[in-house]
């Protein structure tokens, strides 16, 4: 009972206490706003304080006063964390529910639709005016958002307004069978020239995004199944050329980019359909002007300011693309008549290519970019050159094309300092390499002074180059390929000199090989010297060259050298004590031993002698990592 008491008693106290602030906090509350409506002329009275009824109820109870409970500090939120909060939450109310919002509308009109269709209330023609009606009216009704500053909104409205005019058309034209297909080409050309006009008006590149796609969705939408390429063509060119209109005008280079992928698009679908020999002039006087169009629009675009890297690069891909594009449509139709005429077609559009670096660089649009475009028409146009060749000749030139193509492009990439070319010039290089060692097949006549030999030279001598200029980058990179380049140049080197020393045995066997088809005592011994001269010679072109890359490593000072030499003379070490121990003649095992001898105590006594200073870096490392 006691305990019960005391605590009752303290409720009661803490009762009486918060009844006491809480009537404080009412009087001043009432003096504040009574000192509000007041003149400022009268001086505000302060009133007497007066003894609350709660006070008398506390001195009654005569208990000691209960001090309040201490007040919990707010909890701070952080900026940063309130910042992505907002963002999140703007771009969730903003942009994710009004698209969720738009799709559930079009759903539930669809739903709505689908039952009236279904139970007959509307026919099809009421069926086609509801969707053009409501179509415009979206449109229009957007312009009320866009014009109170909700421009994300409003291109929203429009993106579903003008998609329900195209599908409205549409569906007169295939499912209905209401119009023929002239009146629907004009009504889906007036809907993509009415966006384009509404694009131009507003300044909105998403408007005229909206125009291209609907106006290269036409031909598909009302595809008859019929071979029309005049009509078909004619109208990409149309399209083409208002895109290119557009950008000169409006800093909207990326409509570039969908109007060249749909022009290809269009292309391939038609030709995988429908084209036959007999339509070759035809077809190559459309893709020539489409290439044309696209030639040209890197010259006459509008730059924005202020651009991003990856979009200020578009005219030069569109001018790389532009070119690879056009010539395989052109070789996929001229080489079937003649592949003589498809090399003069590589060396015209070389020409071609060397007036617009011309072009480029007279016009000097902006600095850099005019610089990029520059070099990239000449090389390809040097690519065309390179191309030529091949496509005129064959086999072991085509190999080349791709190395002496690889080398021009790393040129023109290291002068505009171009990761993308880089990259081209690598994969040209790889497929030269694929095909020289997989697929060339050379017949030669003479030992080193043959195609194979010479075809091996160039790719050397590229290899080089690559290392080369690789070497002089100082990011990891560009140390990767440097390393990679010059073990593939060592490698191709000794595969080439190898292939030499394989022939001119090879010649030798075949001389003996005898005319009746049956092998003689003499001839097998014959063969056998032939052979273990071909094993000692292996070894001694191994050797040879492993003390030749030491001697440039110690010259160079390049460790990564050295040690390619030490590796080849260990695979030297293990084929003479493995294979020419057994197979050589007493003669020649004796030379190879001791030449192998002279060459190990030769690149010993040269480490001895620390000619490289080795052993003082070595101690002025361990120092330095003392300390």
């Amino acid at each position: 009972m006691d305990a019960s008491h005391s605590e009752l008693e303290a409720i009661r106290r803490i009762l009486a206490d918060l009844m006491a602030r809480v009537y404080r906090i009412e009087r001043e509350l009432r003096i504040r706003t009574e000192s509000a409506a007041e003149p400022s002329t009268v001086e505000p009275t302060q009133p007497s304080p007066a003894k609350p009824v709660v006070d008398e109820v506390t001195s009654a109870n005569s208990a000691p006063p209960v001090l309040p409970p201490p007040r919990i500090p707010p909890i701070a939120t952080t900026p940063f964390k309130t910042e992505i909060d907002s963002d999140l939450e703007s771009r969730i109310g903003s942009h994710w529910l009004n698209r969720i919002g738009i799709a559930a509308v079009l759903i539930g009109i669809s739903y709505f639709l689908k039952y009236a269709f279904d139970n007959n209330w509307i026919g099809p023609a009421g069926r086609v005016t509801i969707g053009l009606l409501a179509g415009i009216a979206v449109v229009v009704w957007s312009e009320r958002f866009r014009a109170k500053g909700y421009k994300a909104f409003s291109y929203s409205l429009k993106a579903v307004g003008i998609g329900t005019l195209y599908l409205s058309v549409w569906a007169a034209f295939q499912v209905y069978s209401l119009i023929p297909s002239g009146p629907a080409f004009v009504m889906m050309l007036a809907v993509t020239s009415a966006t384009a006009a509404m694009a131009w008006a507003q300044d909105a590149q998403l408007l005229a995004a909206f125009a291209l796609t609907g106006g290269f969705s036409t031909p598909l939408l009302l595809s008859t199944g019929q071979n029309r390429e005049v009509a078909l063509f004619s109208y990409v060119i149309l399209l083409d050329l208002a895109t290119l209109f557009l950008v000169m005008f409006k800093p909207w280079r990326r409509l570039l980019v969908m109007s060249f992928a749909g022009t290809l698009l269009l292309y391939i679908g038609w030709y995988s359909s429908f084209y036959s020999r007999n339509q070759l002039g035809l077809t190559l006087t459309f893709a020539t002007l489409f290439f044309a169009i696209f030639a040209i629009a890197p010259l006459v675009t509008l730059q924005p300011e202020g651009e991003a890297p990856l979009l200020a690069s578009i005219p030069a891909v569109l001018a790389f693309a532009n070119a690879g594009v056009y010539f395989l449509q052109a070789y996929v139709v001229i080489e079937e008549v003649d592949k003589t005429d498809m090399a003069w077609f590589a060396l015209a559009l070389a020409a071609v290519y060397i007036f617009l670096s011309r072009q480029v660089h007279i016009r000097r649009i902006t600095p850099g970019a005019s610089q990029i475009l520059h070099f990239l028409h000449l090389a390809v146009a040097l690519g065309f050159i390179t191309v030529a060749i091949p496509i005129r000749l064959n086999a072991h030139w085509i190999t080349i094309g791709w190395f002496v193509e690889a080398g021009i492009l790393l040129w023109v990439a290291d002068r505009i300092k171009s990761e993308l070319l880089n990259v081209f010039a690598l994969a040209a290089l790889a497929l030269g390499v694929v095909r020289l060692l997989l697929i060339d097949n050379f017949t030669t006549t003479q030992l080193i002074f043959n195609m194979r030999m010479a075809t091996y030279t160039v790719a050397v001598i590229v290899l080089g180059a690559v290392a080369w200029y690789a070497a002089r980058r100082t990011d990891e990179p560009g140390r990767t390929v440097a390393a990679v380049a010059v073990v593939a140049l060592n490698a191709l080197a000794l595969i080439a000199l190898s292939h030499e020393v394989a022939d001119y045995y090879g010649r030798q066997i075949t001389a003996l090989m005898p005319a009746r088809g049956h092998w003689t005592p003499a001839d097998r011994n014959d063969w056998r010297g032939i052979e273990i001269e071909r094993g000692f010679s292996y070894s001694a072109l191994w050797m040879a060259y492993g003390a030749m890359l030491m001697v440039v490593g110690f010259l160079r000072r390049s460790a990564f050298v050295r040690w390619q030499a030490l590796l080849l003379i260990a695979a030297t070490i293990v084929k003479v004590f493995l294979y020419d121990v057994s197979q050589l003649d007493r003669g020649y095992r004796i030379v190879s031993f001791i030449v192998l001898g002279a060459l190990l105590l030769a690149i010993s006594f040269v480490y001895q002698r620390d000619w490289l200073q080795l052993s003082a870096r070595r101690n002025k490392e361990g120092a330095s990592s003392s300390t």
